[in-house]
């Protein structure tokens, strides 16, 4: 079942140091952009997975075309895809090594959830860290 309460997601974000930001978009109208600036600025390690923008930078976060790319493993994948394809990402995110995946708000994926905490990942679904992040008066990573 995936996470949804206070403690299980602070525990979550304030253990997490590397997230891959899968649909991340220099598009600063886009929500995923703004997601990635607050997880920069708070101090977290962020990739930025669009295959279309490899080789920029988003908020100074590298930007890369798969998670295949991303090295070492991100602690946490966070989803920027629609529900239907979000199960895709998830099963990448299992073969990727990380610990976390984190689906956005109205992302929900029932079977790509059971997939991945059969596979030992802890699972959030219809989110959103930055709005997480400041509920919850996370400080910066440290």
């Amino acid at each position: 079942m995936p996470i949804d309460t206070d403690d299980a997601l602070r525990d979550l974000l304030t253990s997490t140091r590397r997230i891959a930001v899968v649909g991340a978009s220099p598009n600063a109208s886009r929500p995923s952009n703004g997601v990635t600036r607050t997880l920069v600025e708070h101090g977290y390690d962020v990739v930025a997975v669009n295959p279309g923008h490899v080789g920029t930078t988003i908020h100074g976060a590298p930007v890369v075309a798969s998670l295949n790319d991303v090295s070492p493993p991100a602690d946490m994948v966070d989803i920027f895809r629609n529900s239907d394809d979000a199960g895709g990402v998830v099963d990448e995110a299992i073969a990727h090594g990380a610990k976390a995946v984190w689906m956005q708000l109205g992302v929900i994926n029932e079977a790509a959830a059971k997939r991945a905490e059969e596979a030992g990942l802890t699972v959030v679904m219809d989110h959103c860290p930055k709005i997480e992040l400041a509920r919850l008066n996370i400080p910066p990573v440290e």
